[in-house]
């Protein structure tokens, strides 16, 4: 895994240009992975949303290419809690060359009933973990075929603090659901980080680089109209919040430089500079569950078994 390094300098504002390149971003038609979808629009590159809800899709669209003049942009379908479904949708992209794929949509439930897919898994455990899994199965083909590719989990700086239950990986007999979802962005992030161990081990040059956002309000975060309004009063009472957390444009920078950077390498993490809430993207040492390597790897054999793919195997 990827050590500590002085990485180039980064202007946020001043992004690489990326004609010709193909980015595809789960969940960027609203809150983050709309901003990481606007931001990689900007460089030129052809931006993929991927995302249940064509209308909010649609919608996305609108705003993005408000933003940035001829920006290419366009959508597919994706549910990443159906599983069976998931084929088709990396089908539906119908590219030679994948660049990147940011793997960002994700569902926080606050209910106090557990919920399950119609496959029978707990709903935030499958839609942030096992569909990501099988999504870049289906796409590991193709990003192998593409250079320097890359594969960029967005996790959460809650999942740092939790602990992982092989045995109880679907919160069927320990149902929180704040925890339960940092649980399962620890998953994701396990994942990341043993994608990139196995696609070194495989010889390819796609990368696996795993970030995270840190603490984002739609308080703090600029009005994209009609993807997101932002209202005067609103404004105001985020600004005390703004001492510590952020907007979710400034959240998307992590992301973006990981998909972008020519200095970033697989195995590293991403994250905001200030206390790893809010702040220019840098890298972070990578410690505690997230550098167990063994977990990592049974984690990975777990959910191979759950979703019947294997985003390796794929390559052969």
């Amino acid at each position: 895994m990827s050590s500590l390094h002085s990485p180039a300098p980064w202007d946020v504002r001043r992004l690489p240009r990326a004609e010709g390149k193909n980015f595809l971003v789960t969940g960027g038609n609203a809150g983050i992975g709309y901003f990481v979808a606007e931001q990689l629009a900007g460089t030129g590159a052809t931006v993929i949303l991927a995302g249940r809800d064509t209308a909010k899709a649609e919608a996305a669209q609108v705003s993005i290419r408000a933003r940035v003049p001829g920006a290419h942009v366009r959508h597919i379908r994706l549910d990443l809690a159906d599983l069976s479904s998931l084929k088709t949708s990396a089908d539906a992209l119908r590219l030679e060359r994948l660049d990147a794929v940011v793997c960002n949509a994700g569902v926080l439930l606050d209910e106090p009933t557990r919920r399950e897919t119609r496959d029978g898994n707990e709903l935030m455990f499958a839609t942030n973990h096992l569909g990501h899994f099988a999504l870049i199965s289906w796409l590991a083909p193709l990003l192998t075929a593409t250079p320097a590719s890359r594969v960029v989990t967005t996790g959460s700086f809650t999942a740092k603090s939790e602990s992982l239950d092989l045995d109880d990986l679907q919160s069927a007999r320990d149902y929180r659901p704040k925890r339960t979802y940092a649980r399962s962005k620890l998953a994701q992030m396990l994942f990341g980080f043993e994608l990139d161990r196995r696609l070194r081990a495989a010889g390819s040059t796609t990368l696996s680089v795993i970030t995270h956002p840190g603490g984002a309000l739609d308080s703090l975060t600029p009005s994209r109209p009609p993807v997101h309004l932002r209202t005067i009063g609103e404004r105001l009472r985020g600004l005390p919040a703004g001492l510590l957390l952020q907007s979710k444009e400034a959240a998307a920078w992590p992301a973006v430089r990981a998909v972008l950077d020519p200095s970033v390498r697989g195995g590293q993490l991403w994250g905001p500079r200030i206390l790893g809430i809010r702040g220019l993207p840098t890298l972070e040492p990578v410690q505690g569950h997230l550098a167990d390597a063994a977990l990592a790897a049974l984690l990975w054999t777990a959910t191979a078994a759950l979703t019947g793919l294997d985003p390796i195997s794929n390559l052969r």
